[in-house]
């Protein structure tokens, strides 16, 4: 048991992630007697094991789990950000490349927006991510058909209440007036429900278009509409601390990837025919790109 590897992860997350139970049922499943290590019955959650341990629950092998994925994926207006719609229009995951495993939205986009929406295969890591205690900027570029002022771009900075619900405070800058339209980039810590187009139309602007730039340190850079990529597994051990073992690394792929050189073949590789989901993408911390 790889108490002090630095690829390790509790066994009651690898129990999740081979799909067997949630947390607190492997948890229940441990504190049964049903799970051994190394042959060893275990008794506590808390136990860390690296990717060379052999579980076994009711004495049969632990399936290996799958790598946690994450993709950057640019979102068309016009798709709603549901598996399904009841009023039939197409959804995101009607126009998601075929060869993309099944994957989840980190939280959502309404259908008249457009930018970075983050996907993933990990049910934990979505989760982690719409957290509001993340506390992780999300930046949009916003046009809107006004002329805003002082008074009311303060009142979004300091947070204010629209239908008597209390909106945190933004970011906002004011990029350009152009025409009857007016560009502002917006940052926000929160994602309720058309929260840019309901504080806006409280100052007097009424928003026609809205993309999102970005969502924590992830950027949606160039990345054309529709298209989607992967982010790297060291992007996702660097920026969200993930354990090596939870990316699909073991540790000598580990170690060469905290060196920046390529791992060694065969390490840390997915099994043969596992479907790649795009082509492979850096997740890199692009400079937001101009609208």
């Amino acid at each position: 048991m790889e108490d002090r590897d630095d690829s390790a992860e509790r066994i009651a997350r690898r129990l999740a992630r081979a799909g067997l139970a949630s947390r607190r049922g492997a948890e229940r499943l441990i504190a049964e007697g049903r799970v051994r290590v190394n042959g060893r019955l275990i008794d506590t959650p808390a136990l860390n094991v690296g990717p060379r341990d052999l579980i076994e629950v009711d004495g049969r092998p632990l399936p290996a789990p799958e790598p946690v994925r994450l993709w950057r994926y640019h979102k068309p207006a016009g798709l709603v950000t549901s598996a399904a719609d009841e009023k039939g229009r197409p959804t995101i995951f009607d126009r998601l490349p075929p060869d993309l495993p099944r994957v989840m939205s980190v939280g959502r986009l309404d259908l008249a927006s457009e930018g970075l929406l983050l996907l993933t295969n990990d049910g934990a890591l979505k989760r982690r991510l719409e957290l509001p205690a993340t506390g992780w900027l999300r930046r949009y570029r916003v046009r809107a058909h006004g002329r805003p002022d002082d008074a009311g771009l303060e009142r979004l900075r300091a947070g204010i209440e629209v239908d008597g619900e209390r909106f945190g405070p933004m970011t906002v800058t004011l990029d350009r007036q152009q025409g009857a339209n007016v560009w502002l980039t917006i940052g926000l810590r929160e994602g309720r429900n058309r929260e840019i187009r309901r504080a806006l139309e409280a100052i007097g602007l009424r928003v026609n278009r809205l993309i999102r730039i970005s969502f924590g340190p992830f950027q949606l850079g160039d990345l054309p509409p529709g298209a989607v990529e992967e982010v790297r597994p060291r992007v996702l051990r660097d920026q969200l601390g993930l354990p090596p073992a939870a990316l699909g690394l073991d540790r000598g792929a580990a170690r060469a990837a905290q060196a920046g050189m390529p791992a060694a073949p065969g390490a840390g590789a997915r099994a043969p025919g596992r479907p790649r989901g795009g082509r492979a993408g850096s997740g890199r911390l692009d400079k937001p790109r101009g609208s």
